[in-house]
């Protein structure tokens, strides 16, 4: 049984589905540009305009595969359940709440650390400085202080 979950996501601002239908339209006003230029003889026009849709088509695939990447923690009765999805694949790591050690991050690159039985897992990707801090001290908090060294 969950008693709490966090779920740490990225903050994208168009889902994948919206990306592809920006792109679409992205392409039919450039290329129908690009052709009239070829129709009137500047055939060089349509290639850069080929060029540059496969860089921003490129681009919106690494953004598109980025954009459902997520932490899941959850604090089941005896264990700390940590996931991570990044670019469609999934990790998954159960800490012993007996034996977890949290180390918040100390300076704004370093991520929150949890570690129990050999087991590092460094969480708050998504998070700015301040919320990993407060990330911890909540995670601190709900697992309760006898408990954390």
């Amino acid at each position: 049984m969950v008693k709490r979950e966090w779920m740490l996501k990225r903050n994208c601002s168009i889902a994948p589905h919206q990306l592809g239908q920006v792109f679409a339209i992205l392409c039919a006003v450039s290329l129908t540009v690009a052709f009239i230029f070829t129709l009137r003889g500047a055939w060089y026009i349509l290639v850069f305009s080929v060029l540059e849709l496969s860089a921003v088509g490129f681009a919106f695939l690494i953004y598109a595969r980025h954009a459902t990447d997520r932490e899941y923690i959850a604090l089941v009765e005896d264990c700390l359940l940590v996931e991570f999805v990044r670019a469609g694949k999934t990790s998954r790591f159960r800490l012993d709440l007996h034996k977890i050690r949290i180390e918040p991050a100390e300076s704004h690159r370093k991520l929150v650390r949890l570690e129990s039985s050999g087991i590092r897992v460094d969480v708050g990707r998504y998070l700015t400085e301040w919320k990993r801090r407060e990330f911890a001290l909540e995670l601190r908090q709900e697992i309760g202080g006898s408990s954390v060294r």
